[in-house]
């Protein structure tokens, strides 16, 4: 039997359900959530008391503004001030207050008694669900690039089940009291581009039990164990270099417990999809279809230890766009043989194509709150595309792009024949009145790979620039939600030939501290202009990690507080004030 297989093996796809599985269902909800009680109130329980809430157009009722469970109330601090070598654990802080950004327009005095919701969603991004103990991952390049190993990797699953327990929680928008339509996931939603990951980030998104591990059912096999330096040695007395530069824990029964069954509750709202360079190219970075990385990820060999130089050399190549296909790659894997660590083979390992991604989605045993798909439809399985729109809300329309260029590398472009589509979309949108949200992964300032895409070798590349043009140009537009980056940033965009301009609001990762994700609300002010609220979420785990009781909970704790310590992680991360919680005021078109 050969190692690999199809992913309708690997997730379980149904193929007689497949094909007569529908597109994206229609989200129904009233338009205009109307609100009552000007402002923000204050922290509160999350179930407030009749008296304090408001009426939807349906008549049901709608929460109150609240604070609780978002960064507007509290955000994770360290507990200790800075000092060399300290292994610092977290405690509540403050929290990060609004922002009012006029950039594109003024705001008018008295709209918070005038806007009624018109729609509100969450963004999750670059959530890295990661097999740890995957051959083709290269770790070994820490030395090069922080982003090649973090510690807290292996508790991946246990983070992002905590971020959906969280949006759980939430009562509804923050600030409008409109219900959450949807959640969105704007790519890199794996890590490895691998099938195991797909089949965690589906349960952990739909619900379901999750066993995080591979290889070895019983024993973890990865860089944690190896008796290498380079990498924390949770388990053992080891003296690795977190350990002796950074202080970090020594936490007995740590690799046992990462790679533990797991049960996800699942999105309790509809969510959707969208695909980054980590869900489509191996490594992040290399052109996928290559048999030498399927057969490498499902081996018996891992790489684990390379000289300083050595991975600087290859990192480098990659960065500057030298090795678009990783022949480098490839032969440092060949010459290396003899260094290897022996691992236990696992076929689920092996990287999934763009068509196992969409028909994953369409599985039934990922339906979760649906809708079917999760935005893709047969239509995408059949053209071999990646990008859809669908309705948020009514007069709200989703668009999600795949800026995933296949030619390789970790930055983004789009096709000629996807661009057309879009004009098409939002040619659409303005003859029906139609706001619209752009999503995709990569940001505008990240969209400059016109590599060509091997199967459309003719076809142009069109990049964040002339994407960023187009957009202005059309009045529908309200924002560009994205992230890559792992960092919140948000940046006006002038409209131009009569068109009220747009927000491009990228958004932090939830692999890497301060580990986010973001709530955005869209109210009409009724006077002229529109309010986008942005608010900044984490996940339900508590501040204080107990590592002596490794609990779900606490694992998702440990997450967090093992990214904030990572050596080499980039502290500006959660971005400016005016990136994080803000109201974004832009003219009605």
């Amino acid at each position: 039997m050969p190692r690999t297989r199809s992913v309708t093996q690997a997730v379980r796809l149904d193929r007689r359900t497949l094909l007569t599985a529908t597109g994206a269902a229609t989200l129904t909800a009233g338009l205009g959530y109307a609100l009552g009680a000007p402002g923000e109130a204050a922290a509160g329980p999350t179930n407030p008391p009749a008296a304090t809430r408001t009426r939807t157009t349906e008549g049901r009722p709608a929460r109150a503004p609240y604070t609780r469970g978002t960064t507007l109330a509290e955000t994770a601090t360290p507990h200790t001030a800075p000092a060399s070598h300290a292994y610092r654990h977290l405690t509540s802080g403050p929290g990060w207050p609004r922002v009012t950004r006029d950039d594109l327009t003024a705001p008018h005095r008295n709209r918070e008694t005038r806007r009624t919701a018109l729609a509100a969603f969450v963004q999750f991004t670059d959530m890295h669900i990661v097999d740890v103990q995957n051959p083709l991952r290269y770790e070994y390049l820490r030395g090069a690039t922080s982003s090649a190993w973090r510690p807290q990797e292996a508790l991946s699953v246990a983070g992002a089940i905590s971020l959906v327990e969280r949006v759980n929680s939430l009562p509804g928008g923050p600030v409008t009291a409109s219900p959450l339509h949807c959640v969105m996931t704007t790519g890199d939603n794996t890590d490895n581009n691998a099938r195991c990951e797909l089949d965690w980030f589906l349960k952990t998104m739909s619900g379901g039990g999750i066993t995080p591990n591979t290889g070895d059912p019983a024993h973890y096999e990865g860089v944690q164990n190896s008796g290498l330096k380079l990498y924390w040695h949770p388990d053992s007395k080891f003296p690795d270099n977190d350990k002796q530069s950074h202080a970090f824990p020594r936490v007995q029964g740590f690799l046992e417990a990462a790679i533990r069954p797991l049960s996800s509750p699942g999105l309790n709202i509809p969510w959707y999809s969208t695909v980054g360079n980590h869900d489509a190219l191996p490594g992040g970075c290399y052109a996928p279809a290559d048999p030498f990385f399927t057969e490498f990820a499902v081996g018996d060999r891992k790489l684990m230890e390379l000289p300083t130089a050595d991975g600087e050399a290859i990192w480098d190549n990659v960065e500057r766009g030298g090795d678009l296909k990783g022949a480098a790659f490839k032969e440092l894997l060949t010459s290396r043989s003899r260094q290897m660590r022996k691992v236990t083979p696992d076929e689920s390992r092996a990287p999934f194509t763009p068509a196992e991604y969409v028909a994953a989605h369409l599985d039934p045993a990922y339906r979760g709150p649906g809708p079917v798909g999760h935005g893709y439809t047969q239509a995408n399985l059949h053209e071999g595309t990646q990008y859809y729109a669908f309705e948020i809300a009514p007069g709200v329309r989703g668009v999600s792009l795949d800026t995933t260029d296949p030619g390789g590398h970790y930055e983004g472009s789009i096709g000629a024949a996807q661009l057309a589509w879009l004009k098409d979309q939002l040619n659409k949108a303005a003859a029906d009145h139609t706001h619209v949200i752009v999503f995709s992964h990569h940001t505008s300032k990240s969209m400059r790979n016109l590599n060509p895409d091997p199967q459309r070798p003719r076809e142009k590349r069109h990049g964040g620039a002339e994407l960023t043009a187009l957009l202005a140009a059309h009045r529908p537009v309200l924002a560009w939600v994205n992230g890559h980056s792992h960092k919140n940033k948000i940046t006006p965009h002038p409209g131009s030939d009569g068109a009220p301009g747009f927000w491009e609001i990228s958004t932090a990762s939830h692999v890497d501290f301060p580990q986010l994700a973001r709530v955005i609300e869209i109210a009409d002010n009724h006077d002229g202009t529109l309010s986008l609220f942005t608010t900044l979420i984490e996940s339900a785990a508590p501040y204080k990690a107990t590592p002596t009781h490794l609990t779900a909970t606490n694992l998702a704790s440990l997450y967090r507080e093992l990214s904030f310590n990572a050596p080499g992680a980039r502290t500006t991360l959660a971005g400016k004030p005016k990136d994080r919680n803000t109201e974004l005021v832009l003219r009605k078109s």
